[in-house]
């Protein structure tokens, strides 16, 4: 029994594609989460974030009198210019913590800041404030808090957060969330922190993730993540591309040779 040429054909490209095949379970986040359904569970991994040497802070002062507290605030928000312009600005306006720790405010001098965390320094300067203003209310945010996403990701790149409770979950959503090609089983994730570098690996597919020290990041954590075997075959191989395209001419053919054959 002979085959016309665009059955060969098609099974040829079958054949082919299979390398590039992503399965079903290497598409699916969370597959084996055993909570039961509408159970709550308790957060145990919550993370304060430490503030850091080189981190750049912005502190607003507020008192009942509006004049008294303006010596201890920087340059506020510019008006006329792009949201975009005004965080450039802001970069420049921050107090940066220096390798010693300390931040230099206004007539306060140097005020120990790296290893608190933001609410902790509030009530630090507050209490410091009070020898001046009447009731001061203070404000610490982060302005210079990003991650940077490289690898199997939408959209790769550094993200910038004006938040800094921000979970590997939300970074990777940021980031226009996984390829179809990420593995989802291996993420890694690098953190510098105190001088020291470490390393862990975050698998999606289970519950440990929410769990992990690490679901919650730190300034400066970097995320990877690497492709799966399809991933690599498809860029190995040039002709992987070519049957991309192919692939539906082809179907398309043999559809209607097909059809015509049964004519």
């Amino acid at each position: 029994m002979r085959f016309p040429p665009f059955y060969l054909l098609a099974i040829a490209y079958l054949l082919c594609s299979l390398p590039a095949c992503v399965s079903y379970q290497e598409l699916v986040n969370f597959e084996d989460i055993r909570a039961p359904r509408g159970q709550a569970t308790e957060i145990e991994n919550a993370l304060e974030v430490k503030i850091q040497a080189k981190d750049l802070l912005r502190v607003d002062v507020e008192s009942i009198d509006p004049e008294a507290a303006l010596p201890f605030n920087q340059g506020g928000e510019m008006t006329g210019v792009s949201q975009a312009s005004n965080q450039n600005i802001q970069l420049f306006q921050g107090y940066l913590v220096d390798e010693d720790g300390y931040i230099d405010l206004p007539l306060l001098g140097r005020v120990k800041a790296a290893g608190q965390t933001v609410e902790s320094l509030q009530f630090l300067i507050r209490g410091k404030l009070k020898t001046y203003l009447r009731d001061p209310v203070v404000n610490v945010r982060f302005l210079n808090f990003k991650v940077t996403i490289l690898g199997e990701v939408s959209n790769p790149g550094i993200l910038n957060m004006s938040n800094s409770r921000v979970t590997i979950l939300e970074a990777l959503g940021m980031a226009g969330d996984l390829t179809d090609y990420a593995n989802r089983s291996s993420i890694l994730v690098v953190r510098e922190q105190d001088g020291e570098r470490s390393f862990q690996r975050i698998n999606l597919q289970t519950d440990e993730v929410f769990n992990s020290e690490y679901y919650y990041l730190k300034q400066n954590d970097v995320i990877y993540v690497e492709p799966i075997r399809a991933r690599t075959a498809t860029i190995s191989d040039p002709g992987q591309r070519v049957l991309a395209y192919l692939g539906p001419i082809l179907s398309a053919i043999t559809l209607v040779v097909a059809l015509a054959s049964r004519n």
